[in-house]
């Protein structure tokens, strides 16, 4: 099936509303879980960017489980952050943690500042993947773990639809449209590796955890 782009931001109220107060446990535990598993052998402390960090919860659930470290959650959304900083207020994280408004690619970011750089469900919304590559190499340190994962484009429509009614039959209209919007839009694991290849970021592995996932991980050249 050919890919369908959809808009690069999605930042009405509405919209990060029902993503602040959506159940996204599954997805978001598969990412932090690989994550802790895939470099149990981090450092005591550390800086890490969460690109397109929308709402905040990989952000804090990687800071709980990273204590020493320093998150920065960076998006483009302000309604996003505007719920990431209020899940925020619940959290013993600050000053650790902190949300940033950046619109990738950002040259205010410092550059080789981030031991970390992980991203979720970003990719799709970029007008060219490209974009999310590039600012993984900016702002990654020599070393860098790396992380990134997104929803993996199906065969056909029905294939996109069967999966919406299994994973978001109970969700709200906005998010179940978002979702199958965001399936068609999403890159498979060919064009995916065939990206990381031409970034010069092959050192990078892809695998497919889940039925609708890819994540690559790896670290940057030392």
């Amino acid at each position: 099936m050919k890919r369908r782009p959809e808009p690069e931001l999605m930042d009405s109220e509405a919209q990060a509303l029902a993503y602040a107060e959506a159940d996204f446990n599954d997805s978001n535990s598969l990412f932090t879980e690989r994550f802790l598993a895939r470099f149990g052998d981090l450092p005591a402390s550390g800086q890490m960017a969460d690109l397109g960090c929308g709402p905040g919860d990989i952000t804090i659930r990687l800071a709980r489980a990273l204590p020493g470290w320093q998150l920065t959650g960076l998006d483009a959304g302000p309604n996003m952050l505007k719920h990431a900083d209020r899940r925020l207020e619940g959290e013993a994280l600050s000053p650790r943690v902190r949300f940033r408004l950046a619109h990738l690619p950002d040259r205010s970011l410092p550059v080789a500042a981030w031991n970390a750089v992980v991203s979720n469900s970003l990719l799709h919304h970029l007008p060219r993947p490209g974009i999310l590559w590039e600012s993984i190499l900016d702002l990654g340190a020599p070393g860098a773990a790396i992380q990134v994962m997104d929803l993996m484009r199906p065969d056909n429509e029905e294939h996109a639809q069967r999966l919406v009614d299994q994973y978001a039959g109970d969700a709200p209209d906005v998010l179940r449209e978002d979702f199958y919007n965001s399936l068609l839009a999403a890159y498979t694991p060919e064009e995916v590796s065939s990206q990381l290849i031409q970034a010069g970021l092959d050192r990078l592995k892809i695998e497919t955890p889940s039925d609708r996932h890819w994540i690559v991980s790896g670290t940057l050249a030392a």
